[in-house]
């Protein structure tokens, strides 16, 4: 656990500790590596005639899949055209990538039952659109992961780093104040869209889009570049604000933990 941003969120006198836990998806809770985006937009980029390479794909990973799509035509063109087309195309190769990359990722389930023991209520946000999260959500039941709640940008009008599906969570979870929430993901826009709710925010860093490989990928690496990668996606996030980093969900008790210790100080 690494501390990186001591601000506590406003709302402090009516909070006691945290009331609700909302997770991402690929990179956080399944998809190790969140390979599924970044392989599907590889393909779409590719068969339209204008290649991008994986950094590319995943440089504005956890936004809505068409702002994502948008942002790498203004990179590469600076223009949007074709974006209704290549967002056509990219649904189709979306659900047909996601069967093979959306394994939970190890811990999660008894992570989460750890955090339910905490009457934490648990919500989960994503980029993907409703029918992919349907998909996730289905799957990711049969291997023992559930949220209480989850929601897709077209749910609350908009996407990250708006804070709107957060603000959607608490009111269905009835999950208040906002400071008594954290957001967990593995993309800078997830670390904006839990600071925009007025939320705590954590980054994940080890399964997850900043470091982008697989476990096994990850695991051959030498150990001085395992720690040299892992010490450039910390940086990363305390640049986007996060107020804590871990390698993965798994390790996240001592955060919580944290979180509750400041909140009841901070508590009139």
């Amino acid at each position: 656990m690494q501390l990186l941003n001591p601000e506590v969120p406003r709302a402090l006198s009516r909070v006691k500790r945290l009331n609700m836990i909302v997770l991402d998806w690929a990179g956080t809770t399944v998809d190790y590596g969140s390979m599924a985006p970044v392989k599907t937009l590889t393909e779409l980029f590719s068969r339209a005639g204008m290649p991008i390479t994986e950094s590319e794909a995943r440089r504005d990973m956890g936004l809505p899949k068409k702002d994502h799509i948008r942002n790498i035509l203004l990179a590469r063109n600076g223009n949007e055209t074709g974006l209704d087309g290549l967002y056509r195309e990219f649904i189709p190769l979306q659900f047909a990538c996601l069967a093979r990359y959306s394994t939970i990722i190890s811990g999660i389930p008894q992570a989460v039952a750890r955090f339910r023991k905490r009457d934490l209520k648990i919500g989960s946000t994503t980029g993907y659109t409703r029918e992919m999260l349907d998909l996730l959500v289905e799957q990711s039941a049969q291997e023992g992961y559930h949220a209480d709640c989850s929601l897709t940008p077209e749910d609350a009008g908009a996407g990250r780093p708006h804070p709107f599906m957060m603000y959607s969570l608490a009111i269905r979870l009835q999950a208040y104040p906002m400071a008594a929430v954290v957001k967990v993901g593995d993309t800078p826009a997830d670390i904006l869209e839990g600071l925009n709710a007025g939320a705590w925010s954590v980054g994940i860093v080890k399964t997850g889009n900043m470091i982008g490989l697989s476990q096994q990928e990850f695991e051959t690496l030498p150990l001085s570049e395992q720690a040299q990668r892992l010490r450039q996606a910390r940086t990363q996030f305390a640049e986007a604000g996060a107020h804590y980093v871990v390698d993965s969900v798994a390790e996240l008790d001592p955060v919580l933990d944290d979180i509750d210790d400041r909140l009841a100080t901070h508590t009139n």
